[in-house]
């Protein structure tokens, strides 16, 4: 059985980045989108023009909150050969009532693939007040380029007003 890690989260936060549940080589760090060819973070500090990315978590983390943004997982904990979501077994969902209810300036989700945004409406469903956005993965099991995957998380940071 394999654990997701606390949110990222402040009274602040008004957009949550959503994924399924860390990989592999994330848990072995414990830290999220760890895995060199994830191009979250590279997509994040490309958006906000902050390049290079920090190896530091910590500033990589402070880039997210500075720009009202959090991430968690949808699941809890689940048993998992690997990284990929389709290897998933025995899941349980993370308390998102409470976590609404203690954050409620969060007003946009973002599902990193369509996997988290399953489990997530399988489990929780549509929210009132909570725009549900699903992206592209980014994933290096995502083959999509980076320039694709870039327009589109853009264009969507853009439109939930960042």
């Amino acid at each position: 059985m394999i654990s997701s890690f606390p949110p990222f989260i402040d009274s602040n936060t008004k957009i949550l980045i959503l994924g399924t549940m860390p990989g592999a080589t994330s848990l072995a760090k414990q830290e999220y989108y760890a895995h060199r060819q994830n191009h979250f973070w590279r997509i994040f500090f490309t958006y906000f023009d902050r390049l290079p990315v920090p190896d530091a978590f910590e500033e990589r983390i402070r880039l997210l909150q500075q720009n009202n943004i959090g991430v968690w997982d949808v699941l809890q904990h689940c048993e998992r050969e690997g990284s990929l979501d389709t290897n998933i077994r025995n899941h349980q969902v993370n308390d998102f009532g409470s976590l609404f209810a203690a954050f409620p300036n969060i007003r946009h989700v973002l599902f990193n693939g369509k996997e988290s945004h399953r489990y997530f409406m399988k489990h929780i469903g549509a929210l009132e007040g909570i725009k549900l956005h699903v992206m592209p993965s980014t994933s290096p099991a995502n083959t999509m380029a980076f320039d694709k995957k870039f327009e589109i998380w853009s264009q969507t940071l853009k439109d939930t007003a960042l």
